[in-house]
């Protein structure tokens, strides 16, 4: 039997699926890290989606949290039936718990992120805001990025540094970005982003690749900040759209999200 039809069917890790889903499928999977001593997550996850629909893409939220809503009991039988439309280009599945449904022997969970994409076959980028701890199942040896989350108080950056102590060390996911939400005259910004890539580098072997600055109290109608921007477009790569005159919309995500 030709080796590559072995491999197809005896798949050598419990990553060869996922390795698949992101090799070959059109969606990207941003890793979201949930952070529970930050504040304004929920208005973050909002410009995220902004971000990227401004480059016309469709943006699908996972939020498995533990913040977030209880799964619908329809989820059992049809996943497509858990995602809500917030807008042309936005929508949202409320998904605690539910990825550990997908649990194989391995323990990986990344079955669940391919019925997600099957269930949104219209949706560009997913967006699954986790712990780290299912994040770790989830995207476990793939070629993700996780995105982290902080603001400027101690807490919230402690708890960004312990989780990607996490997934570098259970998952071996080595490149993180970080998105600090703070005001823009925040004196402790690029110092906490320079301690974390310092500490990623010296004691785990990680890589801080990128780091964004969002002003939580930055009118949602308003255009991303250019990091931002910057950000969500290298995340689509080639996919990204060219920016069409006047097609900016707020995305109606903070009542689902906070």
């Amino acid at each position: 039997m030709h080796d590559d039809y072995q491999d197809s069917l005896y798949p050598q890790d419990q990553a060869h699926g996922l390795r698949q889903l992101f090799a070959h499928a059109r969606v990207r999977m941003v890793p979201v890290v949930a952070n529970p001593h930050m504040a304004f997550g929920g208005v973050m996850l909002e410009r995220l989606c902004t971000a990227f629909a401004e480059l016309g893409a469709h943006v699908m939220v996972i939020d498995a949290s533990d913040r977030a809503p209880a799964t619908s009991e329809l989820s059992v039988m049809d996943l497509s039936e858990c995602i809500e439309t917030l807008s042309p280009q936005v929508s949202y599945m409320a998904a605690r718990g539910l990825p550990l449904r997908y649990v194989d022997s391995t323990g990986s969970t990344a079955a669940f992120l391919q019925a997600a994409s099957d269930a949104a076959p219209h949706v560009d980028v997913i967006l699954v805001h986790a712990t780290e701890s299912d994040l770790c199942r989830l995207f476990m040896r793939s070629e993700a990025r996780p995105l982290l989350l902080a603001d400027d108080r101690p807490a919230s950056v402690t708890h960004a540094y312990a989780a990607m102590k996490l997934l570098t060390q259970r998952a071996q996911l080595m490149v993180h970005d970080l998105l600090l939400c703070a005001a823009p005259a925040s004196p402790r910004v690029e110092r906490i982003a320079t301690q974390i890539a310092t500490c990623a580098d010296n004691f785990l072997g990680a890589v801080l690749r990128d780091w964004l600055h969002v002003d939580p109290a930055s009118d949602a109608r308003e255009a991303p900040a250019p990091a931002l921007r910057r950000w969500a477009r290298e995340v689509m790569g080639p996919a990204a759209a060219p920016l069409a005159a006047g097609s900016f919309r707020a995305n109606p995500l903070q009542h689902a999200l906070n």
